[in-house]
């Protein structure tokens, strides 16, 4: 980690970083991410490798069934990498001129993890789906 970033991270009150959240940590992001609401399972579907070979450039698909009309539509969707040092490592937003609640992203794996896709839908309610994956060949370390 470059000094610059070392210094910004600590400014935010986030260094030092671990090389990998713990599984508590990641149900920590996933808490404060539903804001004491439960995520019903489905309606959701995430599409990563089940086995990585390289976590630096992992691609993973998450879509959402939504009619995406103005009374019902997908507002976000959260994506949550239990085994990463900051496990929340994206958020798209989306309105019902969207047309689909469906994002493609690259990503990085910091180890073999559980993935969460969190979609927050207009009622206010929030739907999940997860996957495993094994990676080989981790990313997110910090060398020295």
């Amino acid at each position: 980690m470059s000094t610059s970033r070392r210094h910004l991270l600590q400014w935010l009150g986030a260094a030092p970083l671990a090389a990998h959240a713990t599984p508590e940590q990641g149900q920590a992001a996933l808490s404060e991410l539903l804001r004491g609401q439960a995520a019903r399972p489905g309606r959701v579907t995430l599409d990563i490798p089940p086995l990585v070979e390289n976590g630096n450039s992992v691609v993973m698909q998450v879509r959402v069934d939504s009619p995406m009309t103005p009374q019902d539509h997908v507002r976000a969707i959260h994506v949550v990498a239990e085994g990463n040092p900051i496990p929340r490592i994206l958020t798209a937003h989306f309105t019902p001129h969207s047309g689909k609640a469906q994002l493609t992203a690259r990503v990085r794996l910091g180890d073999s993890q559980r993935v969460w896709a969190i979609a927050h839908l207009s009622d206010g309610s929030f739907w999940s789906g997860h996957a495993d994956t094994l990676v080989t060949s981790s990313a997110c370390t910090e060398e020295r």
